[in-house]
């Protein structure tokens, strides 16, 4: 007997066209991940939790990889509505001020699950590129880049401005990853200040 963990539902290699009901399991499984990771997930836990079955899950999202590719999509509508909102705060030619609300968010605790999600989606994708993740961590480094490029001044939005904006990226990668580790926020908050201050 094949296991609903690993397999595809008979027929339904693909996952179906959205619906509300597919929609509604895949709000409750967010959730769910958000709380717990994605590590060791199990589709028979996950479904009893949000009130489905491994079954039902399979026919609508096809198979367990593409409900995990779902629920990283909706990561990263949650990752691009927060850079949405950042645009409108940060006027041009501001980066420091960019990095500053970045960070501020970054390191508000009510954005600690989330961030822990994307961290464990970006550190899989590295190890396991083939898997449900694949590319998902290049394409974090490409949605804040661009974020970061957006508030730079016009002159170094292009190939000039690269390094800066990649060094900002990786001082705020760096601590949020310190951060996550230790919680130790008010070390973090200053170091980031520093390397702002000496950056920019």
């Amino acid at each position: 007997m094949t296991s609903p963990e690993t397999s595809t539902a008979p027929g339904a290699a693909q996952p179906r066209a959205p619906s509300p009901r597919q929609d509604e399991l895949l709000g409750l499984a967010y959730e769910y991940v958000l709380a717990r990771g994605l590590a060791d997930m199990s589709l028979r836990p996950l479904a009893k939790a949000i009130g489905s079955s491994p079954r039902v899950l399979l026919f609508l999202f096809g198979s367990k990889d593409n409900l995990i590719r779902a629920l990283l999509d909706r990561a990263r509508r949650d990752e691009l509505a927060a850079i949405a909102a950042f645009d409108k705060n940060a006027g041009p030619g501001d980066l420091a001020e960019a990095a500053r609300q970045v960070w501020r968010w970054l390191a508000d605790p009510g954005h600690r699950h989330l961030i822990g999600l994307w961290m464990e989606a970006y550190a899989r994708s590295l190890v396991d590129p083939d898997g449900p993740w694949a590319g998902f961590a290049e394409q974090t480094v490409r949605d804040w880049l661009g974020l970061l490029a957006d508030v730079q001044a016009g002159a170094r939005r292009g190939h000039a401005g690269a390094a800066q904006r990649t060094a900002v990226l990786a001082v705020l990668r760096g601590a949020m990853l310190d951060l996550l580790a230790t919680g130790d926020a008010d070390r973090t908050c200053q170091a980031v200040t520093l390397a702002l201050g000496a950056l920019l």
